[in-house]
This record gives structure tokens, sequence and C-alpha cells, in this order.
């Protein structure tokens, strides 16, 4: 059966991207998804899985201190805009260190870059569930960070190989849907963790989730090598391409939107909230759900359609969903069926825009412009932290409309900047359903 597909954007076919990596395990029919047919869909499929589960960890690093931040801020004795620096560290390491370390693995095993990732993860949390002071606590987070930003790039890139050209978007939906599900799961739990042993213990549970994984997939990820030893210079190369550079500014916008009110939820809806955990776990547990599907959703919308407008739809229903939040954050249910819907246009963003980047991949660079797109919402991630620690000085709920104000230029850039770029070329992609 035969679907049409279009193209990720100016003439350029996503094939032309993805395809250039190459692979030793590729030369092998069980490591490589050339065929794409009914024999080649279990591999990648299971394969894709378990490279969910370790996003799924690095996402509930990610988001667990949300839920902990009014039991951090009262066992450190710190601000809360302090702990929000926690988020901010995490996310700055992320951002900076990730074409770094890129370019130190490139010629390493895909295995190998995601277990190390993994590694430093669990390392990481250990030192934070056990230091004593909160300039240690802040260092670990640097460490925790680092060790996330080898591991994500990687694994989308891994995951969009494993799966061939016509399900990449599908295959990148599966890995981000992992981060997304500590939302659901990670997030929640971690949060009545917290509450009932005390937000050491969530940590601890965060750094042995790691540890699992990375056993995980030393022993079930197959040897991939991708082509991506490249210098650090040639890893920032791309950011010399106006195309590449237009989707990195869209990503930082989106995600300093996405997460300013998200990491200071408790604040944000303290009103409706009432400093009561199992609320604050709700409200965690019902984003994440939201934005599980909508990843999901997004994913199947850019194999189908341009990513572009997606991400235009997404980026427009963020900023109008944070405006209606502004009135009702005092009430506890049309807070939770707002955060339900941001949730799902929220975590429609990511997968596109991987999808759109990869489209403007040098040969054999798929990994190196995920990584800068993972790079740029980090960095926005960071952004958002920091600047919400200024504004919770004058009022938490600032934070709504100016998050709002951000998704907004993210849509008006993203429609502006690609007007009469048209796609062409291949419109279309016969496959067997």
């Amino acid at each position: 059966m035969a679907r049409s597909r279009g193209n990720a954007g100016n003439g350029e076919e996503i094939a032309e991207a993805g395809e250039r990596v190459t692979s030793s395990a590729a030369r092998d029919a069980s490591a490589a998804p050339a065929a794409d047919g009914p024999a080649q869909r279990p591999p990648w499929r299971a394969r894709t899985a378990i490279l969910a589960l370790g996003a799924f960890a690095v996402g509930t690093d990610g988001f667990i201190i949300v839920g902990l931040l009014p039991e951090i801020r009262a066992t450190l004795h710190v601000s809360a805009g302090a702990v929000g620096q926690m988020v901010s560290l995490f996310s700055l390491a992320y951002a900076l260190l990730g074409p770094v370390l890129a370019a130190l693995t490139g010629k390493w095993s895909r295995r190998r870059v995601l277990v190390a990732g993994v590694m430093l993860l669990a390392v990481g949390n250990a030192v934070t569930a056990t230091a004593d002071n909160f300039a240690l606590v802040l260092s670990s987070r640097v460490l925790a960070g680092a060790g996330a930003s080898l591991f994500m790039a990687s694994a989308v890139a891994t995951a969009a190989h494993l799966a061939g050209e016509v399900r990449r978007g599908r295959a990148i939906a599966m890995v981000t849907a992992g981060a997304t599900l500590a939302l659901v799961l990670g997030a929640p739990l971690g949060t009545l963790i917290g509450g009932a042993w005390g937000w050491r213990a969530a940590i601890w549970f965060v750094a042995a989730l790691a540890a699992v994984v990375a056993a995980v997939l030393a022993a079930l990820l197959p040897q991939v090598h991708l082509s991506v030893g490249a210098s650090l210079r040639e890893r920032i190369a791309p950011l010399t391409d106006g195309r590449v550079l237009r989707v990195l500014v869209v990503t930082l916008l989106a995600f300093v939107a996405i997460f300013l009110p998200f990491t200071y939820m408790s604040a944000v809806f303290e009103p409706a909230v009432g400093g009561e955990q199992s609320r604050l776990a709700l409200l965690l547990l019902v984003f994440g759900v939201a934005a599980t599907c909508g990843n999901l959703g997004a994913g199947a919308l850019a194999d189908r359609y341009d990513p572009r407008r997606v991400v235009i739809g997404a980026t427009l229903g963020i900023a109008a969903v944070f405006l209606v939040m502004l009135p009702i954050r005092e009430s506890f249910v049309p807070v939770v069926i707002a955060t339900a819907f941001s949730g799902v246009v929220s975590y429609s963003v990511i997968g596109p825009q991987q999808h759109r980047i990869i489209a403007y991949a040098p040969p054999g660079g798929a990994p190196v412009v995920t990584s800068l797109n993972t790079s740029a919402a980090y960095l926005g991630n960071f952004l958002s932290s920091a600047l919400g620690a200024a504004v919770l000085t004058r009022s938490a709920a600032l934070m709504l409309p100016i998050a709002a104000a951000f998704a907004a230029i993210a849509s008006l850039l993203t429609w502006w900047l690609s007007r009469g770029h048209t796609p062409t070329g291949r419109n279309s992609t016969a496959r067997s359903a």
C-alpha cells in the first residue's frame, strides 16, 4: 500500500540526509534496515524501544527536580530560584558539552557511547544524593547533564538509522517518547518518593534506574558504527548553514516557552496546588500522559506532512494554552485540564524539529545536527530556568504570558523564515504497508 509523505523542506530529501550515515553493522542484515520490509520491522522497533528506555532515564533525571523543588528548598535552606539552578546547570552542561563529547567519542561504537552516557548520569545522581552542600549538588548536576547529552543525540541518530528513511519520524518519536514517559511515570513517582522518604531517596531512584539501563543497553543493543568521527570544528560547521540556524533558533525559543512555567510549576500553580505533593504529582502525571500522546502524534504527522506545519501549529497552541492558564491558575480542576492541553502541544515540537534538521545534514552528519538541535533545546531549558528565577522575584504568574510570547515568536519565525521554501522533489514515498 502506498501513501504520500511531505518532504522536510526546500527541495531536499530526507533520504539524502539520513541514509548517508554508514554502519559496520549495516553490513549485517540483522543490524541494518536497508530492505525496510516486513522482516526488518521487529528489529528496529525492539532496538528503538531499548533506546527509548535510556531516554526514559535521562528524562526522569531532567524532570524530577520539578516535583522535588519544594522539598529541596526546605531541606537545603535555599530559595526556589536557587533550586531552579539545579535544572539550569544540568541543561547548560547538556547544551554546551554535547558537541564536545560527541567529537571526542565520534569513532566509538554507538553502544559504547550510549552506555557511557547513562553511566555518567548514574554517577552524577549518586553524587547529588550524597552531597552535603549545595555547591556540590550543583556540580553533580553538571556531571549528570554531560551524561545526558552524550546519550540523547546518539540515541536519536541511532534510532533514525535502524528504522530506515520511511519510518524515521516514528523512530525519532519513539525515542523522545521515552523522555515524555518520564513525565508520566518517572517525575510523578519521584515526587511521591520525595514526599514519603525525602528528595535524596528520589535521586537515588534515578541513579539506580540509569545503572539498570546501562546494563540492558550493554547486553542487548547491537554494535552500530555511524560515520561520525569528526572534529569539534567539523561538528559545529553546520552552524554556517542558514537553514540549520533557522531550525535551531525556533527550537531554542520554543523550549524557553515550554520550560518557563514547567520548571516552576509548583510556584506558578501554587494557588491551585496549595503545597500538596499529591496534587503536584497529579499535574506532572497529566502533563506526561498528554505529552506522550502529542509526541507520538506529531511523529506520525511529520512523516505524512511538512514538519514545519506541525511546528507552527504546536507553537501557536502553546501560546494559546498558556494565556488561557493565566485566569484559571487558582482553580485545580481547570488547571488540570489546561495542563493536559499544554502537554499535547508542548511535546509536538521536538520530533518534527529533529525531522526538519536531519534534512539539512551534511554527508554522515545526521548525529551532528541532531546533537545541535538537542543542545538548542537544553539551552532553552537553561534560559527558562534562569529567566524564571528572576521572574519569581516579582510574580510567578508572569511566567505564563512571557512563555506565551516566546512560543508565538517561535511560530512566527517558523512561518516567516520558510516563506517561499515550498517542498519539492520527492512528494511521496511508496512503501509496503
